[in-house]
């Protein structure tokens, strides 16, 4: 009989607690662990971001690379994998919106319709799953308005991405200063 799946969305700010508490749900659900992370490492600075992420999970959490194919990083799950972490949504909207606008217009219809058609993709792929998937994303949308059309437009498509995944999770958590408050569903 297969398992069920379960969707929880984890949000909240920069350095709020939402990875911490996101690692701490999944070993709580059990494992085998997998980590499916989405930064591209650019520079130093963002490599060393990594390697802070990577240092505070265990060992044995398989690490998938996803940055621009959410839907088919769940295709390369080792067998028997019961636990996933996505890390982090708003980092997988910047990689499609940059790949997407290019040099071009990031408010144009297309690009909107490509990142949250791959949003979709992603959430079609994960009803199929068996696994309990923990997804890791930015509140962006209670800080200041980006000075700038592809700000905003991140700003819009993360907000948008953030709903539709918020609308199909069983849960949801917004991280405020470490402390994980429950928004959707029951404990």
């Amino acid at each position: 009989m297969r398992e069920p799946n379960q969707l929880i969305l984890v949000t909240g700010g920069v350095r709020s607690g939402k990875s911490s508490f996101a690692e701490t749900l999944a070993l709580e659900k059990g494992g085998p662990i997998a980590y499916i992370a989405t930064s591209r490492i650019e520079d130093e600075e963002m490599a060393d971001r990594v390697r802070r992420h990577q240092d505070s999970r265990p060992k044995d959490w398989v690490t998938i690379e996803a940055p621009w194919d959410l839907a088919g990083a769940l295709q390369r799950l080792p067998d028997g994998t019961r636990t996933v972490i996505v890390d982090c949504l708003g980092v997988f909207v910047s990689n499609l919106l940059l790949k997407y606008a290019g040099d071009g217009d990031p408010t144009a219809g297309e690009v909107e319709t490509q990142i949250l058609n791959t949003i979709q993709s992603f959430l079609d792929a994960q009803v199929v799953v068996p696994v309990t998937m923990v997804v890791v994303t930015n509140e962006t949308g209670l800080g200041v308005v980006p000075p700038s059309a592809l700000g905003r437009a991140f700003r819009d498509y993360l907000g948008w991405a953030n709903q539709m995944v918020a609308k199909a999770a069983d849960k949801a958590y917004l991280v405020v200063a470490g402390i994980p408050l429950l928004i959707k569903g029951s404990q």
